[in-house]
């Protein structure tokens, strides 16, 4: 039988695994942990792509990036592949997070409960608004923005979120680099200059909408049907209450 148990040793270099693959299977992970909290045990590769819209074929090929976890006549126990995409996506232990910026959309992201199921706890918060630093938010006491690197070293945390206007966040992004962060989620509608070895991921939900946008435009005028008038070049900001932090 197959040894669903991954090590370090056994995974593959990260530039020889395309990135779909990897946020394919963290969407496997969360289906499995799904079925597997409704009291299902085992899944064939058919079954997990058919829910998330993914052949059987391709399931088979993403898990095959990282070894044999499947059993003949059986499928995928979901306990050991759970087990094993936890391994292989490094979130068998738990990972602390910093995060700076505070306003609405950060304190929304304290308040999101997800991210303790996968394993990361936001540890510190972080902002240069002197009316925040101070005042606590879901638990956590908001530090000034110049104690960064003291915490992150104190706290041995490695990975950070950016939740700034898109004018501060490559100074923030620095000073995190220089604290010692080597991974960073930014939030911040602006592209990140660093070093190679630390790694970023960009997460801009109004690009999200725009190719919603564009697949919903294009889905109806392929159909026949009325595409929405244009909107005015005269309407005002749309965002014209916008808080400090650009969210």
């Amino acid at each position: 039988m197959p040894d669903s148990r991954v090590t370090s040793g056994d995974l593959p270099s990260d530039h020889s695994v395309p990135k779909v693959v990897v946020s394919r299977l963290s969407l496997y992970l969360r289906e499995l942990q799904r079925l597997q909290g409704a009291g299902q045990q085992t899944i064939s590769s058919s079954q997990l792509g058919a829910l998330l819209g993914f052949s059987d074929a391709q399931v088979r090929k993403d898990l095959g990036f990282f070894g044999q976890f499947g059993y003949p006549g059986v499928g995928y126990r979901c306990d050991e592949l759970i087990h094993a995409m936890r391994d292989i996506l490094g979130t068998n232990h738990r990972w602390p997070v910093v995060m700076v910026g505070v306003g609405n959309l950060g304190q929304a992201l304290l308040g999101y409960r997800g991210f303790g199921r996968q394993n990361f706890m936001i540890e510190a918060a972080f902002d240069a608004d002197a009316a925040k630093v101070g005042g606590t938010v879901r638990g956590l006491v908001v530090h000034h923005i110049d104690d960064l690197a003291q915490v992150v070293r104190a706290k041995g945390i490695r990975l950070g979120m950016i939740v700034v206007p898109a004018e501060r966040a490559q100074e923030v992004a620095e000073r995190m680099v220089a604290a010692g962060i080597d991974g960073i989620v930014n939030f911040a509608p602006v592209t990140l200059t660093l070093p190679p070895h630390v790694e970023t991921v960009a997460v801009d939900l109004a690009i999200e909408l725009e190719q919603l946008s564009f697949a919903v435009t294009n889905k109806l005028a392929k159909g026949g049907a009325e595409v929405p008038p244009r909107p005015s070049r005269d309407l005002p900001d749309a965002h014209p209450s916008r808080s400090r932090d650009g969210v």
